[in-house]
């Protein structure tokens, strides 16, 4: 369970919580963001075992919608080919990008085994970024450090990026893997990739 817990938020993608939390419209702080998250998560993984792969899903998609600034996440990843796509494309890649973040998720967070989420604390990132530092801390004692880049749309603060121990980010990670993908087959390729991988996802 611990390598799929991490590989599910590294692939998409926690505050010591023991229950859901209710979306809040604009919370007052970054680390807020990522607690409301997270308890929405911990929620869906104690009671994973009698739902469905798409229950999950449609449990997840609110609160992912909520914390995630996946606008900024895909452009920045489908870059610079994103630029040149037009209104039609890049909506279309949008919302394959999002089914597929959420579909990640809802695959991936299948059961609970009595793990906690835990926020060590927030700084200051560069580019106007905040730094949430949290720890996944399982129950042999075993702890795996994730930190979010919050970064402030409109008025409210939004992740934009994920980093595992503190280093590797899974934005870059998309880019380059995507790039090549665009490389050989354009946005429509990619389109297509992401369409797929959330398909397999989903048909559990």
């Amino acid at each position: 369970m611990h390598h799929r817990f991490v590989a599910a938020i590294f692939l998409a993608i926690v505050v010591n919580s023991t229950g859901v939390q209710p979306l809040r419209a604009e919370p007052a702080s970054a680390s807020a963001v990522v607690g409301n998250f997270h308890g929405h998560l911990l929620g869906v993984m104690k009671e994973a075992k009698s739902l469905s792969v798409d229950d999950r899903f449609q449990r997840l998609s609110a609160p992912i919608d909520a914390a995630f600034d996946l606008w900024r996440m895909i452009r920045v990843a489908a870059s610079p080919q994103w630029k040149s796509a037009v209104q039609p494309e890049r909506q279309k890649l949008f919302d394959t990008f999002r089914r597929l973040s959420i579909a990640t998720y809802a695959a991936q967070f299948d059961g609970y085994s009595g793990q906690q989420f835990k926020t060590m604390g927030e700084r200051p990132g560069p580019q106007k970024t905040v730094l949430v530092a949290t720890k996944i801390i399982e129950t042999d004692g075993d702890a795996v450090g994730l930190t979010y880049v919050m970064k402030k749309t409109a008025s409210r603060w939004l992740i934009a990026d994920v980093l595992l121990d503190d280093s590797i980010s899974q934005l870059a990670v998309r880019r380059s893997e995507y790039r090549h993908i665009l490389k050989k087959s354009g946005i429509e390729g990619l389109e297509a990739t992401l369409s797929a991988k959330a398909d397999t996802l989903l048909a559990d």
